[in-house]
């Protein structure tokens, strides 16, 4: 008897900035542990390269790059736990959006003009 396949349903606002707001769903491969940047970033290498998202982990002076709003709530993507349900992603709500879930982040005397 083989185990059910558990999926992930992401549901991603997508867009830029003034454009008008659409959501778009995806099923990513579930497994316990994995966090939402996980799906995030297997979605991006198998289904839609488009998907814009920012985590810099490999760096952690830079950390707090991968916030998003999960369900209404803001969380890091990196600490965040996938579930075999269906997920909201909403880009930071407080930030200039620049395209699907990436956002201004830095301070404005810190961006190239």
């Amino acid at each position: 008897m083989t185990a059910a396949k558990h999926i992930a349903t992401l549901k991603i606002q997508r867009g830029g900035a003034g454009e008008a707001a659409r959501f778009e769903r995806f099923d990513v491969p579930f497994e316990p542990g994995q966090s939402v940047l996980d799906g995030l970033r297997w979605l991006r290498a198998a289904r839609d390269p488009t998907l814009a998202i920012r985590f810099s982990c490999i760096n952690a002076n830079a950390c707090k790059e991968c916030m998003i709003q999960l369900d209404g709530e803001t969380v890091y993507a990196c600490t965040a736990r996938l579930e075999p349900r269906e997920m909201t992603l909403t880009p930071l709500p407080n930030k200039k959006l620049i395209r699907d879930l990436v956002t201004e982040i830095a301070p404005p005397s810190e961006r190239f003009k």
